[in-house]
């Protein structure tokens, strides 16, 4: 953002060169600049920490490259941030009842590591994860005094012109967080799995999007919450409407969600294909999409318990962002500006000392009371409905 000057310089990295560029030089700024790297190799994240003296890795690719870019930050001696954790792996027996490898394992795994090289990772700071979790401290802190449940909730109403179905985000994240088993966590339980689009409840969002039925479904703040705010429950729950679950569950029937690898003929000979990455290659970038979007996308926490004043509470932390304002104000749409704005809020706090850590960190280990103003001053309130 060129309205803020709390950095030197940012480094565009990408494994297509030419993308990089176009990122890089759209913005019309100096401290911008472009590298090409191949995200699969930890060896060569290090390589360019290293080269351009790089003190925060901030990694904005899909899950599959979380721990290489993890590792190569590490490696390379910078700080990390991520908005999506380490992958799953579902349990091998009971894979609707226990969890396997949990969102998170593999960083959480080397937290002593990053703790002695005096180094942070922070993890799970775009909006949800992140803005969700900051709102999970702020609850506890400020509002609450006991907590029944921390319950992400997350819907739109948000429409594509010229499309029967265009998803505004990864379709490969979204196939691999909405049909892996969903986590919940439970205070006499722990962690624990249920059925893909389990719980279906309606809930009312604000600010004119209206009520939309969400389900549960993988999702980092679950693995995160319980960690550092004291609650007897954790969920999460998507609004994504019954025509998006049917389109997902066909997927599956189909075996289309798989990232295994097919062999398939094509004009060259044989070539290997993953299911899933073909389905992504169908469908339109969401990032291109703003144009033609119209709505409102809402992210939020439902908490309910006991207030600080002793009395029953239902309280619900928002983050709304039009389409139209994002577009006009930013030229991107809402969903990818919404995720994207949280870690550049963390980045200007890191940077200015107001936090500061070392380890594998949530946001909810840091004061919310500067991430929340701080996110107000970009232009971009949060807001507060009693329930």
């Amino acid at each position: 953002d060129l309205r803020r000057d709390f950095f030197e310089q940012i480094v565009v990295a990408d494994y297509d060169l030419a993308r990089a560029e176009q990122a890089a030089g759209s913005v019309g700024d100096p401290r911008f600049s472009a590298a090409r790297v191949d995200a699969t190799s930890a060896d060569a994240v290090a390589e360019l920490v290293r080269a351009h003296g790089i003190t925060h890795v901030m990694n904005a690719v899909d899950p599959r490259f979380v721990m290489p870019i993890f590792n190569g930050a590490h490696a390379g001696g910078a700080d990390y941030l991520d908005m999506a954790m380490s992958l799953s792996v579902r349990h091998p027996d009971k894979p609707y009842e226990l969890t396997g490898v949990k969102l998170g394992d593999e960083q959480f795994a080397a937290e002593q590591q990053w703790r002695d090289a005096g180094r942070l990772a922070l993890v799970g700071i775009g909006v949800e994860p992140g803005l969700s979790d900051v709102f999970a401290r702020y609850a506890a802190d400020h509002l609450f005094s006991d907590i029944d449940e921390l319950g992400t909730r997350d819907g739109s109403n948000l429409t594509v012109d010229g499309y029967d179905f265009a998803p505004s985000f990864s379709i490969w994240t979204t196939i691999e967080e909405c049909l892996n088993p969903p986590v919940i966590w439970e205070a006499d339980k722990g962690w624990f799995v249920t059925e893909p689009f389990s719980e279906p409840e309606v809930f009312d969002f604000p600010d004119g999007i209206g009520p939309v039925e969400c389900v549960n479904v993988e999702h980092e703040e679950v693995l995160l919450m319980p960690r550092w705010v004291d609650c007897k429950r954790a969920t999460f729950k998507y609004g994504l409407g019954e025509e998006f679950i049917d389109v997902l569950k066909t997927l599956h029937k189909l075996g289309l969600d798989r990232t295994e690898k097919v062999r398939v003929g094509s004009t060259n000979g044989p070539v290997e294909v993953s299911p899933r990455d073909v389905v992504a290659a169908c469908l339109p970038n969401p990032a291109d999409l703003g144009p033609k979007m119209k709505g409102k996308t809402c992210a939020g926490l439902w908490v309910t318990g006991t207030g600080k004043d002793g009395q029953p509470r239902s309280t619900y932390l928002y983050h709304v962002v039009d389409n139209e304002w994002s577009m006009a104000e930013y030229g991107h749409q809402c969903v990818v500006w919404q995720t994207a704005v949280n870690p550049v809020v963390a980045l200007e706090l890191l940077a200015n000392g107001v936090w500061s850590g070392s380890g594998v960190l949530g946001p909810e280990a840091f004061d919310s009371v500067p991430f929340l103003e701080l996110l107000t001053a970009y232009g971009s309130p949060w807001g507060q409905k009693e329930l």
